[in-house]
């Protein structure tokens, strides 16, 4: 009996407690009057100090919708065509993924969970020690979030290291993406010139060009701001560039405090919000109306030394309020969330990340990134942090949902039924009804006897999500892209994940 309930335990049935965009939006770092001083001195920052280093493009759509130049070059928009702006961008913004069970809807105030990161290492499971990261672990990356039902849609996490030239990174590395994951692809390019090449790729895979348009499954952006308060040309270009797509521009900032931002955290939240919405600008001037993913991401300094921490209270809190900021303006938000200090997926990396991930969600964050895998400070990724950090996020998605308090959850009869009954609630129809759709059970989170626990070795959760990441590694090879389109593909273009290491018995796993 005792050895069918523990099998039972090890393969439970699904939960139905939690699902993809819950709302969030309890947890407010910002009272109401702040969130408005805030706003105004966004307004202020963008109007009288403005944005260096315009492309050409931007600076002259600017001019024309009434914006100047300050004497130092420096582009200044009027606070009632930045509040033009806002009102037309689209509030709600569909990602499709290749399988339409993956589209998610961005806007208001429900919560999705996303990877990314872009490190340049990765962590082997059970090493204690980086190596640079490869093509490879772009495509290993991509097939394991495709297994993981808290991650809603995937980025690149790691950088294809061993490429020169950055053409056939951005190719390989959208290839390696879409062939792992049918869910959402967010992209990142090089250089603008890179978005064509890759959107034909993606025109073949999806079937035709029409196909793709009808529903297109992958979307660009980037950095188009340079920390304080400056355009950055190649990203900005990037961001123009990635119109082609027909998907939302993805624009993230990330100012640091006490080094590119104000050491005041509030400070530092101002910029921030100012250069996303510069961003936001910058692509509505060229595509009015194109919907567009507002990344403020207000990075935080060790000030001991100087360089960026991702794994304290203050960057959990002031990203918070940074998406609380964004949805008060009625824009689809995007936070990093989950960049933990830590080298391992140890204790440390643990408390980070669930910190910043929980306070980021149930402020009602669109998009929480960063919050599964990443590792020293985003140097690193690490797999097994990958599968633990999507526990992590069911549980923070549970949190997110709340109590429901109605006549039937407070429960009167059934306390009533309990007391004058068994003394225990445990055969109540309630509790059997309930079971799995108020609550949400974890797979690796040990809840054995200590000595159940001895005497399966005394495992820690690194040792039980490498256990869950072999089984997932060595048999999921997904064939999402068709072989006589992966034919053509490897003919058409320089494609270097090899064949052979896209399936089972490859020695790799």
């Amino acid at each position: 009996m005792r050895q069918g309930r523990l099998a039972r335990h090890s393969n439970p049935p699904p939960s139905t407690a939690i699902r993809p965009g819950m709302s969030g939006g309890s947890y407010k770092p910002l009272r109401t009057h702040e969130v408005r001083e805030v706003i105004e001195t966004v307004f202020r920052v963008l109007e009288e100090i403005g944005m260096g280093d315009p492309i050409p493009i931007l600076r002259e759509r600017a001019l024309a919708q009434g914006c100047r130049l300050d004497p130092q070059g420096r582009l200044c928009f009027p606070r009632s065509l930045v509040e033009d702006v806002i009102a037309r961008t689209p509030k709600q913004i569909v990602l499709h993924g290749r399988d339409p069970r993956h589209d998610i809807e961005l806007g208001g105030d429900r919560v999705y969970t996303f990877g990314g990161g872009e490190a340049v290492n990765m962590l082997d499971p059970g090493a204690s020690e980086y190596r640079p990261s490869r093509l490879e672990d772009i495509y290993d990356a991509a097939r394991l979030v495709d297994r993981m039902e808290h991650i809603h849609a995937f980025s690149r996490l790691v950088v294809a290291t061993e490429f020169e030239d950055q053409l056939a990174c951005d190719i390989n590395t959208a290839y390696a993406s879409v062939a792992g994951t049918t869910k959402c692809v967010q992209l990142s390019f090089n250089d603008a010139s890179h978005v064509q090449p890759v959107l034909e790729m993606m025109h073949t895979i999806a079937g035709g060009e029409r196909k793709f348009r009808e529903r297109p499954f992958c979307h660009g952006g980037g950095c188009a701001v340079l920390s304080p308060l400056r355009y950055g040309e190649d990203n900005s270009e990037v961001c123009v560039a990635s119109v082609a797509f027909g998907g939302p521009i993805w624009v993230v900032v990330a100012p640091q405090s006490g080094a590119t931002a104000p050491a005041a955290l509030a400070g530092a939240l101002v910029q921030c919000v100012a250069e996303a919405i510069a961003g936001l600008l910058l692509v509505d001037l060229v595509a009015p109306g194109h919907p567009v993913i507002l990344g403020p991401w207000p990075f935080v300094s060790d000030l001991r030394t100087g360089s960026f921490t991702g794994g304290n209270a203050e960057e959990a809190i002031v990203s918070a309020a940074a998406a609380q900021v964004i949805n008060a303006l009625g824009l689809v938000s995007s936070v990093g969330a989950g960049m933990s200090d830590a080298k391992s997926p140890d204790a440390q990396a643990g408390y980070e990340k669930g910190i910043a991930v929980a306070l980021a969600a149930l402020a009602g964050c669109n998009n929480v990134s960063e919050s599964a895998g990443m590792v020293g400070s985003l140097m690193g990724l690490s797999l097994e942090a990958l599968v633990i950090d999507n526990e992590m996020l069911g549980q923070v998605m549970r949190a997110v949902r709340g109590i429901e308090v109605n006549e039937e959850t407070l429960s009167f009869d059934v306390i009533a039924d309990a007391v004058r009954g068994d003394g225990h609630f445990l055969r109540q129809q309630q509790t059997i009804d309930l079971m799995r759709s108020e609550y949400h059970y974890p797979l690796l989170a040990d809840r054995s006897t200590p000595t159940e626990w001895a005497a399966a070795g005394s495992p820690d959760i690194r040792a039980r999500a490498r256990e869950a990441l072999g089984r997932i590694m060595a048999n999921h090879y997904p064939p999402y892209i068709d072989p006589a389109v992966d034919r053509l593909l490897r003919e058409r273009f320089p494609i270097r994940l090899a064949e052979r290491d896209m399936q089972r018995g490859n020695g790799r796993w």
